[in-house]
């Protein structure tokens, strides 16, 4: 293959499609609301409903809020489905859409976080589907320029962010994953989200 025929978007595509499709779509199928608020220790980070939150804050639009601190704790909590789920959603997708592929804007704090697991899927999806299609109409010479102050390192290509947003997707939907595993099999021990 000649190095000028070389599909670079389709390459970079291709790195987080195969996990979804092949790895993690199918772990994430029929995740229950006592799965996306399950946590196996105390005291976790999570998505609770409006007033119940113990975390230093909680920020959040609708009837849920997430929890966080700044600076985030050493060492950092233990956070449930819930929690990472929404990291993803709102932190790695949904900002991201709007810095660069003209979505609304979208933060932790103006966020309508999921109250179900069935929910938060429907979310994880709808930003899937807008980054996919704004980095596929990405053509080479956009993915070679710099990000700019939309980013915290602005002199990073394009295509150095694709590279990031799917390794984040990788690493968090592979610990959502994991702890469907632990779920399913040490639930007997769980701790509520709420204790």
């Amino acid at each position: 293959m000649d190095a000028c025929d070389f599909d670079w978007n389709r390459t970079l595509r291709e790195q987080w499609e195969f996990h979804w499709n092949h790895q993690i779509k199918s772990r994430l199928d029929g995740l229950t609301d006592d799965e996306y608020f399950w946590s196996p220790v105390p005291k976790p980070w999570s998505v609770r409903p409006r007033g119940q939150s113990t975390a230093p804050m909680h920020v959040g639009a609708g009837e849920f809020t997430i929890d966080y601190a700044f600076p985030e704790p050493v060492p950092p909590p233990f956070t449930t489905i819930a929690w990472r789920l929404g990291h993803v959603i709102v932190g790695v997708l949904a900002a991201r859409n709007a810095s660069h592929f003209g979505t609304p804007a979208a933060s932790y704090e103006t966020w309508e976080y999921a109250r179900t697991g069935s929910e938060a899927l429907e979310q994880l999806e709808a930003q899937l589907d807008v980054w996919l299609t704004g980095v596929r109409n990405l053509g080479e010479s956009e993915l070679r320029e710099p990000v700019g102050a939309k980013e915290p390192y602005p002199e990073l290509s394009m295509a150095d962010l694709v590279l990031h947003i799917h390794r984040e997707l990788i690493h968090h939907l592979s610990e959502v994953a994991l702890l469907r595993d632990l779920y399913l099999h040490t639930r007997s021990v769980a701790f509520p989200a709420n204790s």
